[in-house]
């Protein structure tokens, strides 16, 4: 069985770990980079973070068979502020036509744009390539997680909820949309330009070209990225517009992957997740309860005190059944959760099946 939890400064091994083998923008390969990450989400989980929309939250999730982290996911309550705005490129066509020569063009036009009052993102949805293949649907579940905190959590968070797409990327991360336009007016790599932004905008604001850029000008591969989303990426894409998000017309500008976005009273996983109080039961004996027998989430959350945010967070993918106010846990998940007879949970029903 595998937890999802709030993430420690002990796990920065496993992260480092993780990031060796991936070194993505969400997870880079830099000690002193994820130390400063774990660091944010320690103090956002216990409300060391005084503001609701300052935190950030990494949730890990391990396999409790062996303590190895299999992968992360992350909340960002705003992103986008008036000290850091959101940056992003509007996609936009613009038509041209010649009378006298009678041509007729079509152009991809980017615009450079700022949001000053923005939404809360998810982001930072890594898995180890080793358990990809593993059962249960781990990227779902890290996906999940974020949804149901949020539910848990609902004045925390925006009234949007953005979600940015990784676009196909080259060897060693590489990106080609930033090579062909933003590294030829700052003179960053891409990894560098994204670790600096993730606390300074300004160089974007002061070296990207104002105006209109037209994409027919740059190189054909990197016109071709524009608003794509990679292999790997194709998965997160068709889930989030499952449960409720649609492309903004927008994209990353280091990257060029798209935008997607949803109203968060519109996004089904945080709707349909709710509180419970738990009752412990034997796997056998689930499906004989009355109710009806589900699968999903269950999660918890501990507080050191009645004045503190949340402190401890735990999540796991299992069966459960629901009758009333009461949510019945099996006892193998029960114990992954840490939690006994009467405490409050949250679930989120993924499929549901009706008890005779």
């Amino acid at each position: 069985m595998f937890v999802i939890r709030d993430a420690r400064m002990d796990d920065l091994p496993g992260l480092e770990r993780l990031a060796a083998v991936l070194n993505t923008v969400n997870l880079p390969n830099d000690k002193e980079a994820l130390q400063e990450l774990l660091d944010l989400s320690e103090r956002s989980f216990s409300g060391r973070v005084r503001s609701p929309l300052r935190r950030e939250y990494l949730f890990v999730m391990e396999d409790l068979a062996t303590g190895v982290l299999a992968g992360t996911s992350q909340i960002i309550a705003q992103h986008g502020t008036r000290e850091a705005p959101h940056i992003y490129f509007d996609v936009l066509d613009e038509e041209r036509y010649s009378q006298t020569i009678d041509r007729h063009f079509r152009h991809k036009v980017l615009r450079l744009g700022f949001d000053y009052d923005g939404p809360t993102e998810i982001g930072g949805l890594v898995l180890d390539p080793e358990f990809r293949r593993a059962p249960g649907k781990l990227g779902k579940q890290l996906s999940y997680v974020r949804f149901v905190f949020i539910a848990m959590h609902r004045t925390w968070f925006r009234q949007r909820v953005l979600a940015e797409l990784l676009p196909p990327l080259g060897e060693g991360g590489r990106s080609v949309l930033w090579e062909a336009l933003g590294h030829r007016f700052t003179g960053l790599s891409y990894l560098e330009a994204d670790r600096i932004s993730k606390n300074n905008k300004e160089f974007i604001k002061g070296l990207f070209p104002t105006g209109h850029i037209y994409a027919s000008l740059l190189d054909p591969a990197a016109q071709k990225v524009i608003g794509e989303v990679g292999p790997s990426t194709e998965g997160v894409k068709k889930m989030l517009t499952a449960v409720g998000f649609h492309p903004l017309g927008r994209i990353d500008p280091f990257d060029g992957g798209p935008h997607f976005e949803a109203n968060v009273d519109e996004v089904w996983p945080i709707t349909k997740t709710h509180q419970g109080t738990a009752a412990i039961v034997d796997l056998a004996t689930l499906s004989d309860a009355p109710g009806e027998s589900c699968e999903g989430l269950v999660a918890i959350e501990r507080r050191k005190s009645k004045t503190e945010a949340s402190a401890t967070f735990r999540c796991v993918s299992t069966e459960f059944g629901e009758s009333g106010p009461t949510i019945q846990v099996p006892r193998e998940a029960a114990a992954a959760l840490q939690i006994q007879e009467g405490d409050d949970v949250w679930a989120l029903a993924v499929a549901r099946h009706t008890r005779l």
